[in-house]
């Protein structure tokens, strides 16, 4: 039976909303009149897309933290032999949210039906990507379902801690970025025009760097609010350029030649793409559709291409390293452990050891930039707070020179 979401009135006039299964919504309203319930909508759990109204749209979604922890306690219950709808229902009745049980209630509802877990999965595309749906259906197949849902679960779990703690070593410089921005804004705009207008009242000629001050000054205050639309209109105007495929690998492709950045961004994806050709592997996906799965998880556009040509030449009978590495995008590290994983017959074990390898010099990268860019964006910060102290003492030393 489908999964149904409801909201009602209780006789107390309050909401309540839930899952519920049944043949229709007729029904659903008729088990909810039942209860005393006035039914207000029912509607059949499907996936919803993310809107544009972000913040509207997060309440509906399941992120990773959410997809993570399901995968966990799944795994575990499944593992310990309960029956897999049941299984879904105790994951849906521990979790707290209420997108996260609609989503598990409607999985359970194709489950009942006849359907496979896979199956009930990819019609949530928006919450379980290919890669989960494909592992999973590799692992129903194969009879191993338990141990799929475990590399799963780490592998959910892994990814999420690689992102949070880019997140979080992006928080320090990024702050500080705003904080420097906001007290330079600060001192040009209220700060500097109280102190210029005592050396205004005199007809001496103020120093060139004086009135350099003063016309920033002046444009700021003048002018703040056609700084911050153009601002808005470059952001925008930008975003929407991304859209193009082809601006959008020409920005890929600038950012892989750019020194810092291209260490990081082609650490992060090698990353991504190994730890996920490494459980596809794992649960005895084929290899081509692994490399195509994989290649997907890949956010850098040349480096996704890379890994589908890399699928054709595989498909033509060429190895997996070699035809990585036709595109000199991945790190030779890699390289050399899929080869020799290839050579050994160890190849899911040699893809772990190359994802642990690329996560950890990815970690130490970007605690290396965090490191060079805190003490950067102060000396920037004290070497702009020292110009404007300078322009504003240069006319008092000159009134100095005058008075002696």
């Amino acid at each position: 039976m489908p999964a149904y979401e409801y909201m009602a009135l209780d006789p107390s006039g309050r909401e309540r909303s839930g899952v519920m299964e049944g043949d229709a919504a007729r029904q659903i309203r008729a088990m909810l009149r039942e209860q005393g319930l006035l039914p207000i909508s029912v509607s059949e759990v499907v996936d919803t897309q993310p809107t544009r109204l972000g913040l509207l749209s997060m309440a509906r979604r399941v992120n990773a933290t959410d997809l993570s922890l399901l995968t966990r306690q799944l795994a575990t219950l499944v593992r310990s032999g309960i029956p897999l709808e049941e299984a879904l229902m105790a994951v849906s009745q521990q979790s707290e949210k209420a997108r996260v049980r609609s989503v598990l209630a409607g999985v359970r509802a194709r489950v009942v039906e006849g359907r496979t877990l896979a199956e009930g999965l990819a019609a949530f595309p928006g919450v379980f990507p290919e890669i989960y749906r494909a592992t999973v259906s590799a692992g129903e197949q194969s009879g191993h379902l338990d141990a799929v849902l475990e590399r799963l679960a780490d592998y959910t779990e892994n990814r999420q801690i690689l992102q949070q703690s880019i997140r979080n070593a992006m928080v320090y410089p990024v702050l500080l970025t705003v904080v420097c921005v906001g007290i330079v804004a600060l001192l040009l705009g209220y700060v500097v025009p109280e102190v210029v207008r005592v050396f205004e009242a005199g007809d001496r000629q103020l120093p060139i760097l004086t009135q350099i001050l003063i016309a920033m000054s002046d444009f700021i205050r003048g002018w703040w609010w056609a700084i911050i639309a153009a601002t808005v209109i470059v952001v925008v105007a930008f975003r929407r350029w991304l859209r193009q495929p082809d601006a959008r690998r020409r920005f890929d492709h600038f950012k892989l030649r750019t020194p810092l950045v291209g260490r990081i961004t082609r650490g992060n994806n090698a990353a991504r793409f190994s730890r996920t050709f490494a459980i596809l592997t794992a649960s005895a996906v084929p290899v081509l559709e692994a490399l195509r799965i994989s290649g997907q998880v890949v956010t850098n556009l040349p480096m996704r291409e890379a890994v589908t040509d890399a699928a054709v030449r595989v498909r033509e009978g060429a190895p997996i390293a070699r035809s990585l590495a036709t595109s000199k995008l991945f790190p030779p590290m890699l390289i050399h452990l899929v080869s020799s994983g290839e050579t050994s017959g160890a190849l899911e074990e040699m893809l772990e050891r190359a994802a642990d390898n690329q996560e950890r010099e990815l970690d130490g990268v970007v605690n290396t930039a965090v490191g060079i860019l805190g003490p950067l964006m102060i000396l920037l910060m004290g070497g702009f707070v020292f110009v404007i102290v300078l322009a504003l003492l240069l006319p008092i030393f000159e009134l100095n020179q005058l008075v002696r």
